[in-house]
């Protein structure tokens, strides 16, 4: 398949002397894609400052390999791997939670069992994982990946935007990535695409804007929510957002009942039908209000891999 006007991206054999692409496997969680690549094992020099132009190719459903993000995995000395995330608009993202589960399986499921900072890797252990949002750790259990999210920030429970002519009540909580939250009612009726473009661009959130989450839930008690999310970077609605499962699952375990520090659960069925689960603990009152110790889990799947071909001299 051609990548871009000047690229072409073919499948092979990752150890075929004839590969002089760029190795990638391709993972999904929870209906999220994304295109990883190894930079440990695999030096890549010359694309060092072209990731952004390499999202944008590989990411195309059409012309491209298709995903929802390009992660990068480069050397660290301070975790397992360093992940960088590139959206398929090639902008790059401080944080992505279903993206850095599949990352640390990746890393997990490394051949030769090594990390890049010199120790084993078993598959009992945790992988730990460099961010620009923070360092976040993540253990394993089958196909499923238990990941130790950043502190949430900038907490706001309650606040009202006016759009549209509409005004609509929402909350806002940076989980790694901003993320405004707002119930609805009728969630398979919403307008995602138009309503979801025009709060992710909304004054309010300027200048880099913010991913935004309908969330329809049976009640402020009940331990069960569903979620549409329109992604920033993506600029459309995804059938999954890590990050955004988790502002979701923690926005709503403020409302359940139990003493504080208790560790809440809640589960948050996706646009794709699958169920993650979010688990938090909640400190102090009113404006001191904390959501702390986060963890998101979930399934991931590895899809397939092989070798992406760019061209010396193609320019997107």
């Amino acid at each position: 398949m051609t990548l871009g006007r000047t690229r072409q991206s073919e499948i092979r054999n990752p150890k075929s002397k004839m590969n002089a692409g760029i190795p990638f496997t391709k993972m999904v969680a929870a209906g999220n894609d994304f295109v990883l690549v190894d930079t440990v094992h695999h030096r890549l020099p010359g694309l060092q400052r072209r990731w952004a132009s390499v999202a944008r190719a590989i990411c195309d459903r059409h012309a491209g390999i298709g995903a929802d993000g390009l992660l990068v995995l480069e050397p660290s000395r301070v975790a397992d791997a360093r992940m960088r995330i590139f959206n398929p608009d090639g902008s790059e993202a401080e944080m992505c939670g279903n993206g850095a589960r599949c990352a640390a399986r990746l890393v997990r499921d490394w051949s030769n069992g090594h990390t890049n900072a010199g120790h084993a890797i078993k598959r009992a252990q945790g992988v730990r994982l460099a961010t620009a949002a923070g360092i976040i750790g993540a253990a394993f259990a089958g196909e499923r990946v238990r990941m130790r999210m950043p502190e949430p920030t900038g907490l706001r429970k309650q606040l009202t935007i006016t759009v549209r002519g509409r005004t609509l009540r929402a909350g806002f909580i940076n989980t790694g990535v901003p993320h405004l939250v707002v119930p609805v009612r009728g969630l398979n009726t919403v307008d995602v695409e138009g309503l979801g473009r025009a709060l992710r661009t909304h004054r309010m959130f300027r200048p880099r804007g913010t991913n935004v989450d309908f969330v329809e839930s049976a009640g402020p008690r009940a331990a069960r929510v569903r979620i549409r999310t329109y992604e920033r970077g993506v600029e459309a609605e995804t059938l999954a957002c890590g990050t955004g499962v988790t502002a979701a699952g923690a926005l709503h375990a403020l409302g359940q009942p139990g003493p504080a520090g208790a560790v809440r659960r809640v589960s948050v069925q996706t646009r794709s039908g699958d169920v993650l689960t979010v688990s938090c603990r909640i400190d102090g009152r009113g404006d001191a209000t904390r959501v702390r110790n986060v963890v998101l889990e979930g399934p991931v799947q590895r899809i397939c891999e092989g070798a992406a071909v760019w061209p010396r001299g193609g320019r997107r």
